[in-house]
C-alpha cells in the first residue's frame, strides 16, 4: 500500500500523486490539513524518513517564525506540539511506499519509493 500526505494547493503534491498513478498505483491520498496526522503517525514519519522532525517542518511557513521553530533548543515534544496543532507546517508530499517514507521533494523522488 501507498500513502500520501498530500496538499492538492501543492504543485510538488500535485505531481508525486501524478507520478504514483502513472506506475500504476493508487493510494491512499491523505489530505493532511484535513485529517491532520496524530503525534505518534509524526514521530514515526520522522524517524522512518530518516529526517527526523525537523525535516518535515516546512520553515517558509509564517507559522514557523511566530511560533519561534527555528530556536535549536526546542525538543522534539515542542516540535511535535507544534506540528500537530498546525498542520501546515508539514512539508508535503511524505509518500510511503513499499519501498521506505520519503519527502518527495522534488516529486520525481517519490519514484524510489514505489
Amino acid at each position: 500500500m501507498i500513502t500520501i500526505y498530500h496538499n492538492p494547493r501543492c504543485s510538488n503534491s500535485r505531481a508525486a500523486l501524478e507520478l504514483i498513478r502513472q506506475a500504476g498505483h493508487e493510494p491512499v491520498v491523505v489530505e493532511y490539513l484535513q485529517a491532520p496526522p496524530d503525534r505518534a503517525t509524526l514521530k514515526e514519519l520522522a524517524r522512518a524518513s530518516g529526517l527526523g522532525l525537523r525535516g518535515l517542518l516546512r520553515s517558509k511557513e509564517t507559522t514557523y517564525a511566530e511560533l519561534g521553530l527555528d530556536n535549536p533548543a526546542l525538543d522534539d515534544e515542542a516540535l511535535l506540539d507544534a506540528m500537530a496543532q498546525h498542520p501546515v507546517l508539514l512539508n508535503r508530499p511524505i509518500v510511503v511506499g513499499p519501498r521506505g517514507v520519503g519527502l518527495c521533494r522534488p516529486p520525481e523522488r517519490v519514484l524510489d519509493l514505489l
